[in-house]
Formats: C-alpha cells, structure tokens, sequence
C-alpha cells in the first residue's frame, strides 16, 4: 500500500462491545480529512473475541491494520507496537472506548499542520470519577512531572506525534516504557489542545485504584531518579535532627535534669528503622528494574496468524 500520511494507533483490551464503534468513527473523522490514512489495532492479548473482529475489519478494509499480542503485556507496550507499525508521516495515539473523542482529530491535524511536531490532547475535564481516582490522577501527574520537569497537568495518551518524534521514541531501547514521559523527554515543539474526557462506550474501565498507584510507582522508578534523591535528602535531615537532638540531651544531662527511661531511644530506633527499611525497598525496586532491563526480552510478542499450509500430493 502507498504511505499514508496519517496513521492512527488504537491499543485494545477486551474492547469487544465497543470496537466497531470505535473504528467506525475513527474512520469517519479521518475519512473527512481528505488525507489518506490507516488505523492500527493493537489487541492486547484480549479474552473476549476482540481479536476475531479486528481480523474481520481488516479484511473488509485494507486502511485498518490488525496486530495481535500472544498475551497481555499492557497498554504502553501496545503502544510501542503501534509506533512500530504505524507508517504515516504523522501518527494518532487514542484510546478505543471513545473517552477521547474522534471530532478532534481536525483540531490536532490543524496544530500539526502549523509546524507543530508534538500535538497534545489535554484533558480540561473528566468524565465522573470517584474522588480517589482524580486525587490520584492528579498525583501522579504532579510526581511524574516534577521529577522529570515538565507540566503533565490534565496530560493523556491522546496525542498527535510527526514522524521525526516517533522515531525519536523508537530509539529509547528500555523496557519500561511511559508514553507521556518520553514524549515529553524527547522534546520537540508542543502544541495543547484541550478536550472533556467523555464517559466510556462500554465495557469497563482496566485501572483500578491500585493499578493507578502501581502503575505510577512503577514508572516513577522506569522514568527517574528522583526516589533515590529523596532517599537522600530524608537521611540528611535525619542527621540534621539526631544533631540537634544529641545537643539538646547532653544539655539536659550537664544541667542535671535529663529524663530517666529509655522512651526517647525506643522512638528514635523505631524511626531510624524505618527510614532504613524503606531505604533499602527503593534501592530493591531500583534494582529489579535494572534487573528486568538487562535481560532485554522484548517489550511484546505479536501472534501471527496461522498460515493454510500446502498439503503435498500423494503418489499413487
């Protein structure tokens, strides 16, 4: 097939009651364009017969293109397979239950189309969450965004990438990917554009609240280093109060009105060994990413379908 100049990356996990929804309006909006396009559907490794449909529109379509996981490895690894495959001079990355909306396609292209090579879809309101989920959300952000020194507020996956910028991501060989940190690592100029995330198609959400809390801390670890600072500044200040306390108790002890009993010991042990326990669980889980990441297995596995082999002739 001819390059298209557009392509669109649509990662899928049990997105069967939803999909040719999606796909119908993706290419809708895309179609309204006048740009020649494809849509790639990453099925990641679903249980439900997501992957049969996207099969069956493959084959009615040849714009969407059909990629399947030999099992569940996460959406930033569907993701990065869909940058793979993606072959437009300019790739879209949104979700498939239709919480970013296909009518701002046009708005993003318009950014792309005054220079802009990172097209940023930013949410300016969410669709109704329990409130730990939004505290967290926007906890996540703040963390994730201080440490690596850019504003991820309101950030999303939903984003219009130029092709030099999916390159560029290409290239990061690590295992443990971010999406959103990446793009914001790799630089390039950024235009905003904001949305209202709208309530999902169907089906149900994939993150939990303690998928979120694992999912941050699993990428504040991949992304930065700014755990291990932390640990550092916390130890510095522990000595700095120690300092300050050892001072004040031989005060005490020369003016002869030092405390009996050993509470003030029993205290200090208690939180000296946590800071130390807590200590050694950042640097264990810095180290089992170091651990994950040499042995370099790649970051998915696609399921080729199986192919109609010739059967040989019987000679009679």
């Amino acid at each position: 097939m001819e390059t298209p100049e557009l392509s669109a990356v649509l990662p899928m996990f049990n997105e069967a009651p939803v999909l040719e929804r999606t796909v119908g309006r993706v290419r809708e909006e895309l179609e309204r364009t006048g740009r020649t396009f494809e849509i790639v559907c990453i099925d990641d490794g679903s249980t439900d017969d997501t992957a049969a449909r996207i099969g069956a529109i493959a084959r009615s379509d040849p714009r969407i293109v059909s990629v399947s996981f030999s099992r569940n490895f996460g959406k930033e690894a569907a993701i990065s397979a869909g940058l793979d495959v993606a072959r437009g001079r300019a790739v879209l990355v949104l979700d498939a239950d239709l919480q970013h909306p296909p009518e701002l396609i046009p708005a993003l292209l318009e950014r792309w189309d005054a220079g802009y090579e990172v097209v940023d879809a930013v949410k300016a309101s969410r669709a109704p969450d329990a409130l730990a989920r939004r505290a967290l959300a926007r906890l996540f952000n703040a963390a994730i965004g201080g440490a690596i020194g850019r504003d991820l507020a309101g950030s999303s996956d939903f984003k219009l990438l130029d092709r030099q910028v999916v390159e560029a991501l290409r290239a990061c060989p690590e295992r443990n990917r971010f999406f959103r940190g990446l793009v914001a690592w790799v630089g390039f100029r950024v235009a905003r554009v904001p949305f209202d995330v709208g309530v999902r198609a169907g089906g149900e959400s994939k993150w939990g609240s303690l998928a979120l809390v694992g999912y941050g801390l699993r990428n504040l670890v991949a992304f930065s280093a700014a755990p291990l600072r932390w640990i550092a500044w916390i130890g510095f200040l522990t000595v700095l109060a120690g300092t300050a306390l050892a001072v004040q108790t031989f005060y005490n002890w020369l003016s002869g009105v030092a405390l009996t009993g050993f509470t003030t010991v029993i205290l200090l042990q208690y939180l000296l060994g946590g800071l130390i326990l807590i200590s050694l669980g950042v640097l264990g889980y810095y180290v089992s990413h170091v651990y994950e990441e040499q042995k370099a297995r790649p970051v998915f596995v696609v399921r080729k379908p199986a192919a109609d082999a010739a059967k040989p002739e019987r000679g009679t």
